[in-house]
């Protein structure tokens, strides 16, 4: 995406996170990998909406494409996030790729649908993240002004920019979930790799008109190779 990221403050990198003021511990990310044609998705859906009204944790939905051959094609598929769940699969060591796939901090894989596996992963990643840098953002509608404080964190990391969507009710008509409607929170819509961060304070301005999603933008400091997410933070559009 071309022109996304002004910067108010060059220093070495740039960061475009957002948060609703200074935060005390950062969230935790989680991603669950589902698909409208995924017949074990839902229960994971369901817990991704919960995680969703959480303020400790920023709960994102990425939908695949890998399930449309088999008579419904998910509307918010995407392969983008296909190669991103594959790369996480083979990055975590799982033994198959697998779908409710959820990536808790980037760190660890587990079971979508299974809450207390989850919840220990959440709690563990939430005690590993004390460094973290401190967010603060001013937003406005879909652009934002964000100050990073850099923390304890050494190496280079890549800075990834989510969009997504307000919650969602689909009608399946076809395939494994024909007959469902599926209520779906955060549902990925945007994903821009805005550049590197080598862990020097910085402020800036994201504009994000040229993304798709109506709901917010989640911002992730993650690992470059797709490593662990060390600090994270999200805002909603106005309106």
């Amino acid at each position: 995406m071309k022109n996304l990221v002004t910067l108010l403050a060059v220093l070495w990198g740039l960061f475009c996170p957002a948060a609703a003021g200074a935060q005390s511990q950062a969230p935790v990310v989680v991603e669950l990998f589902t698909s409208q044609g995924c017949p074990a998705c839902p229960p994971a859906e369901a817990y991704l909406r919960d995680l969703a009204r959480r303020g400790d944790v920023i709960a994102l939905e990425f939908h695949i494409d890998y399930y449309d051959y088999a008579g419904w094609k998910d509307p918010f598929g995407h392969a983008d996030h296909t190669r991103r769940w594959q790369g996480y699969a083979q990055a975590l060591g799982a033994r198959y790729e697998y779908t409710p796939f959820m990536v808790v901090g980037g760190a660890a894989h587990v079971v979508g649908s299974n809450r207390q596996q989850a919840e220990t992963r959440i709690r563990g990643m939430r005690s590993e993240m004390a460094d973290a840098p401190r967010l603060t953002v001013a937003s406005r509608g879909r652009e934002a002004t964000v100050t990073v404080d850099g923390g304890g964190q050494v190496g280079i990391f890549d800075i990834f920019l989510v969009t997504y969507d307000q919650a969602h009710e689909t009608l399946v008509t076809a395939g494994e979930n024909r007959g469902k409607t599926l209520v779906e929170a955060n549902v990925v819509r945007g994903v821009n790799r805005a550049g590197q961060w080598a862990g020097a304070p910085v402020t800036l301005t994201v504009t994000l008109d040229e993304m798709q999603g109506d709901g917010g933008c989640a911002v992730l400091l993650q690992r470059a190779g797709g490593g662990p997410i060390v600090a994270a933070a999200s805002f909603p559009f106005d309106g």
